[in-house]
């Protein structure tokens, strides 16, 4: 749905209800995606943002300018791509208000099943909106940055960085960014205490599974972190803090980009869809990123939605696997290189 809505972002300026921006402009690009292809005509200069690993590396590869985050003020426009999580969105569209020019437009668009509809309408609360414009099942929708932040200041009110637990720094977007998952939770749960050596934690999220095996293992010498987001990767930094020896993080996509580094443990709960849909390609090419990057003799230990067929690929990667866990939404497997 991504490039539906992409089209649907630039629509309003291809239908001429917007004027094309001009050579020399800067526009900030909130979650931007690849696919994107500007109008003929839309000359300013596109400063995007997207913290997701695989999308960051495509925008490169296809010649944008591209940061992992947002730099800068001023900008004479923004485009904000939304997506599904409500709180993330809002918190975009108050970043694209603080860094766009007083007067400055901004435009916003997502998909009808994303809750673009609910998004407008909130907008429209806060700051009178200037137009709108459906398209490719998705909604256009753009406004004016006030001389005042009172709207931006409003939208990050209501959605505050959180605390789960009392102790772990999330935001909204990131993955069970209210409440540990319950996962994960399993896998803390049924690791064994004697972890020793390098380790890693592909997929790591805000850093529970990290936090957690830093605490119960002494025995570590280092600590990896691997994550494909780059503000779940910044708030596990926040939250490991000095808990690990030598905690190290990278911003990673594993299925595409190697490993340089090898370990006597990994331990992971990866993701199994980027949309609605399961992908469990997603998995396996985690499960094999990890073999690679496993010593011989070393141990992966991963949670799993319980239907996800991942023992075959283990038993190709691996000399052993073994189930050691299960309740009755997940399952928690090891295996030995």
């Amino acid at each position: 749905m991504a490039a539906e809505a992409l089209k649907t972002l630039f629509h309003p300026f291809e239908a001429e209800a917007l004027s094309l921006p001009r050579k020399g402009e800067r526009i900030l690009f909130l979650g931007a995606e690849p696919g994107l292809r500007p109008p003929p005509g839309f000359e300013a200069t596109l400063h995007l943002v997207q913290g997701f690993r695989p999308h960051f590396r495509a925008l490169q590869a296809a010649g944008f300018t591209v940061a992992p985050q947002a730099e800068g003020d001023g900008f004479d426009a923004a485009l904000v791509l939304a997506g599904r999580h409500r709180g993330q969105n809002e918190l975009r569209i108050a970043e694209a208000l603080e860094r766009v020019a007083p007067g400055g437009l901004i435009v916003v668009a997502g998909g009808k099943d994303d809750g673009i509809a609910s998004l407008r309408k909130r907008i429209d609360e806060l700051v009178p909106l200037d137009g709108h414009m459906p398209k490719y099942h998705g909604i256009a929708f753009w406004l004016r940055r006030p001389a005042d932040l009172e709207a931006a200041e409003k939208l990050r009110a209501a959605n505050p960085a959180l605390l789960v637990e009392g102790r772990f720094h999330t935001a909204p977007g990131m993955f069970s960014f209210d409440k540990l998952d319950a996962g994960s939770k399993l896998l803390v749960e049924t690791l064994p205490g004697d972890l020793r050596g390098n380790v890693a934690d592909f997929c790591a999220g805000w850093g529970y599974l990290a936090a957690e095996v830093a605490a119960r293992s002494p025995g570590i010498a280092a600590l990896d972190l691997y994550e494909a987001d780059f503000a779940s990767l910044e708030a596990a930094r926040a939250n490991i803090g000095n808990m690990a020896a030598a905690p190290s993080f990278f911003w990673t996509d594993l299925l595409t980009e190697t490993v340089d580094r090898r370990y006597d443990a990994i331990i992971m709960n990866p993701p199994f869809h980027r949309s609605r849909a399961a992908e469990p390609e997603i998995g396996i090419g985690m499960i094999r990123a990890a073999a690679k990057a496993l010593k011989p003799g070393g141990r992966l230990f991963m949670v799993a939605n319980r239907q996800l067929p991942y023992e075959p690929v283990l038993s190709a990667a691996f000399s052993s696997h073994a189930e050691l866990a299960r309740d009755g939404m997940f399952k928690v497997l090891s295996a030995r290189r």
